[in-house]
């Protein structure tokens, strides 16, 4: 038996997954480590306990799964994307704190890149619109409020990455300075068309190419892990920004496929193939995972807050001991009761892309219960996602193209039948959770498999997909309407403060 190691670095926790050649999981090993919010809409990591923590899961999965690493064949990576961090070639020692996807504070520089009239070009090289959710204007903050972080970049000192760039300079001792196209895509730096750097969008930024890793496709030579971490150099064949590997490991290799991932946020995408489409409709065009150097494209559409809602009502409303417990709290009444929560704790991502709108709790009376506003919190994760996917088909519409008639789903949120059903009532389409739900990581496992040979081809692995269960729409299109109308309402009011 051939077994694959995948690294799955997540907004709030590192894990790591051992994969047999069947795409079956041996064994999963997760630590979650500490978010930090020095102001409101700051959010931050610190890259030194982002790389600790995945380092103790990496040991401890092999430790549990009793395989010598010397089986192991080859190691994938997937990782939250945009984050950004900066640090020393010459020490590797980090310059700041990882600033995360999530965060808000570069949104000053995009407002003056938008009335500069800079979208257009943005957009056609990058596929993205001009937001502070990409990486390179908080590259651009580093490199202007870190004390003397550009005279050390302006001399060569200082290298760029996103969480798997990070990863793989820690895990090769510092010996690869390296990324796969689907994070470069997210940085609002490359040129998805051309697949790589753009020195037009480098130099409105201020940015030294110097700074940049090497782009690969999504299977490749990453290097090898130094010996020292296991014992054993384990070849590094596959990396992918973590919805790019989710798309993969559901293995929608076809124009049209759809899945969408409940995690911290929400992210569908839509694979387009070597077609790279422009949204009319608040949606962006990404690099999908490249097995090979040939372009393959998404449309996709990126909730900021998803999963999290639950972890808010755990750690701010403290109206459940464990994230578990929200689906029973939330059966204990049969509707919300009016209450709408709309979680735009850090704005509102797509369709909508207001980074000013915050979080509100609509429709408060007297009788409202936390159980309500527990069913309203996790309503409001498939209210966005139905907003994505209408949004994507009324682009598909526009292009002649067909629509997505069925979605699939995975993320750790994916197993709460409730919102499942509840995702099918509104999308009115089958929503379909495959047995190992944990794409996301299967992706980069998948990925590092075609580049060691332990897969042959996307046919392979598209027989290895294997549903666990459908769910079907049960609500009316009619009373589906109704409800999504009461949530457009409530996102009117919340971007209107």
């Amino acid at each position: 038996m051939t077994y694959i190691l995948a690294l799955d670095q997540g907004t709030t926790s590192s894990r790591t997954i051992v994969f047999d050649q069947a795409g079956q999981i041996k064994t999963i090993a997760q630590q979650e480590f500490t978010q930090i919010f020095p102001k409101p809409g700051w959010v931050e990591h610190d890259p030194k306990e982002i790389w600790q923590s995945q380092l103790t899961t990496l040991r401890d999965a092999i430790s549990r799964s009793g395989i010598a690493p010397q089986a192991l064949s080859c190691l994938g990576i997937t990782n939250q994307r945009e984050t950004t961090l900066v640090w020393d070639r010459r020490t590797g020692e980090p310059i700041y704190n990882a600033i995360v996807w999530q965060d808000r504070r570069a949104e000053q520089t995009c407002v003056r890149l938008r009335e500069s009239g800079h979208q257009a070009l943005v957009e056609s090289k990058t596929g993205l619109r001009i937001d502070a959710y990409f990486s390179a204007t908080k590259l651009h903050w580093l490199l202007e409020n870190v004390p003397n972080a550009r005279t050390q970049a302006n001399q060569g000192h200082l290298a760029f990455g996103t969480v798997d760039t990070w990863l793989i300079w820690q895990l090769s001792g510092g010996k690869r300075h390296v990324t796969d196209v689907s994070n470069a895509s997210r940085t609002m730096l490359f040129n998805i068309h051309k697949n790589t750097w753009d020195d037009e969008l480098l130099a409105l930024l201020d940015i030294p190419k110097s700074m940049m890793p090497e782009v690969l496709p999504s299977a490749a030579d990453f290097g090898h892990t130094d010996v020292d971490i296991l014992g054993h150099a384990i070849p590094i064949g596959g990396v992918a920004g973590d919805q790019q590997s989710a798309l993969f490991g559901q293995a929608c290799f076809h124009a049209g496929q759809a899945k969408n991932t409940y995690g911290t946020g929400c992210f569908m995408l839509t694979q387009t193939g070597s077609h790279a489409p422009s949204s009319q409709n608040g949606l962006i065009t990404t690099a999908a995972a490249q097995p090979t150097g040939t372009p393959q494209f998404a449309i996709e559409g990126s909730v900021f807050i998803g999963g999290s809602v639950v972890q808010w009502l755990r750690d701010g409303l403290h109206a459940i001991e464990s994230s578990s417990a929200v689906e029973a709290l939330a059966a204990q009444v049969c509707d919300t009761g009016g209450v709408v929560v709309v979680p735009a704790f850090t704005g509102l991502g797509a369709p909508y892309w207001d980074a000013n709108a915050r979080g509100t709790i609509t429709g408060l009376t007297r009788g409202t219960t936390m159980a309500h506003i527990a069913r309203a919190a996790l309503e409001s994760i498939a209210f966005q996602s139905a907003a994505l996917l209408q949004a994507m088909n009324r682009d598909a519409l526009a292009t002649g193209a067909p629509p997505v008639n069925e979605l699939r789903v995975d993320g750790g949120a994916c197993v709460n039948d409730f919102l499942m059903q509840f995702q099918a009532d509104l999308l009115g389409i089958s929503v379909i959770r495959p047995k190992v739900t944990e794409t996301t990581a299967l992706g980069a496992a998948y990925l590092a498999g075609l580049h060691t040979g332990i897969f042959a081809n996307t046919e392979e692995l598209s027989h290895l997909w294997q549903v666990e269960r459908r769910f079907e729409p049960q609500m009316s299109r009619e009373h589906a309407a109704s409800r999504m109308a009461e949530w457009e309402q409530a996102v009117r009011q919340t971007v209107a403060r």
